[in-house]
């Protein structure tokens, strides 16, 4: 069974989520789907111009697989500009942060991403292993999300 592919976590996303070869059809025009964590990873080595150590580090996966991000979003970006391709910034595995939870019946650990804690404020979220509702983000989070945005700490609501 292959192991499931672990969240990236992004810090900005893009606020135009196209861009369009000027004077040219668009409606006939082949496009290049850019994945938010291809666009995190430009952001992090190529604009601020951090090591990959630290951009590995900034979204939470390892070096090798910054890497491959960085060098798949690279092949994109110029096959958008060398063959006139619209670039259109959509989807991933990516989350704005990620969070340890805990199940209090039978003890299992995991990380969440951001995105699914309101879920599991709304008391809707289970257990994977076990199916209890008894679960909530662990109070070693010190200083990262939790403190700032988990229910448990009472800072949720958006």
């Amino acid at each position: 069974m292959a192991r499931p592919t672990k969240w990236r976590k992004i810090e900005h996303i893009p606020a135009i989520p196209y861009f369009i070869p000027s004077e040219t059809d668009v409606t006939e025009l082949p496009e290049n789907i850019l994945k938010l964590e291809e666009v995190e990873a430009i952001r992090l080595k190529d604009l601020e111009g951090l090591e990959q150590s630290e951009c590995a580090e900034k979204m939470e996966v390892s070096r090798p697989t910054f890497q491959r991000i960085l060098l798949s979003a690279r092949e994109k970006l110029a096959d958008s500009l060398i063959n006139g391709k619209t670039i259109h910034i959509e989807g991933g595995n990516f989350t704005r942060n990620i969070c340890p939870i805990r199940c209090f019946d039978c003890g299992k650990e995991w990380k969440e991403s951001y995105e699914n804690l309101e879920i599991i404020k709304n008391g809707k979220y289970v257990c994977p292993d076990c199916g209890s509702v008894k679960v909530a983000c662990e109070d070693n989070c010190k200083g990262k999300f939790c403190h700032k945005n988990c229910r448990r700490h009472g800072r949720m609501d958006s």
